[in-house]
């Protein structure tokens, strides 16, 4: 079963990307917005897009362990950001059955990504381990989890790596999103 899981996670970890856009094409085909789904999204897709953002300041993927800012409250703050944000647009859509394929998408998806992601970590980072006991997988602590680092400035929110994980991309891919839901409802309105 391990060959087998990891295979998958190996297959989900490639797949998460175009299946997105699949995803998103079946999204806009039936999505039925209104004005008041619009809005309503923003509650979802706006802190989506800041915690998106915020931990992608804090990350040094593959070189350091994370344990500070929102990665001190969840081990996975970029993944828990997406999932905000998908289920935003799911409420823009107006379609209830789009959140029910998010939800599979993300059960066939992102959890085996997250295991084997987290399979690298703990045989890269020798103190995974502890972090794992003290941070929750995806939904954050309330409080966040201390480990005793005197700050280095490692912890901080650093803009240049903001920029260099190009993470401003969600930003424009909702925004561009927004703009297709906006057309969508403009030129077919009337014709639901």
């Amino acid at each position: 079963m391990g060959l087998e899981r990891r295979g998958w996670q190996k297959v989900a970890r490639r797949a998460r990307v175009p299946l997105g856009f699949a995803v998103a094409a079946v999204f806009l085909v039936f999505a039925r917005p209104s004005w008041e789904t619009l809005a309503w999204s923003l509650v979802l897709v706006l802190p989506g897009l800041w915690l998106r953002g915020y931990a992608s300041g804090y990350v040094k993927k593959n070189a350091e362990l994370t344990r500070t800012g929102p990665y001190a409250y969840t081990r996975n703050p970029l993944y828990l950001g997406s999932i905000a944000i998908a289920f935003g647009f799911a409420v823009a859509a107006g379609r209830w059955w789009l959140a029910v394929l998010l939800v599979g998408m993300f059960l066939l998806i992102y959890v085996p990504t997250i295991l084997s992601e987290e399979a690298f970590l703990r045989a890269t980072f020798a103190g995974f381990d502890e972090y794992a006991r003290r941070v929750p997988r995806l939904f954050p602590r309330l409080t966040p989890a201390r480990f005793g680092e005197p700050d280095s400035g490692m912890g901080r929110f650093s803009a240049e790596r903001y920029r260099h994980h190009r993470e401003y991309n969600a930003s424009m891919g909702a925004a561009a999103l927004y703009a297709a839901l906006i057309l969508r409802m403009l030129v077919f309105r009337g014709r639901a």
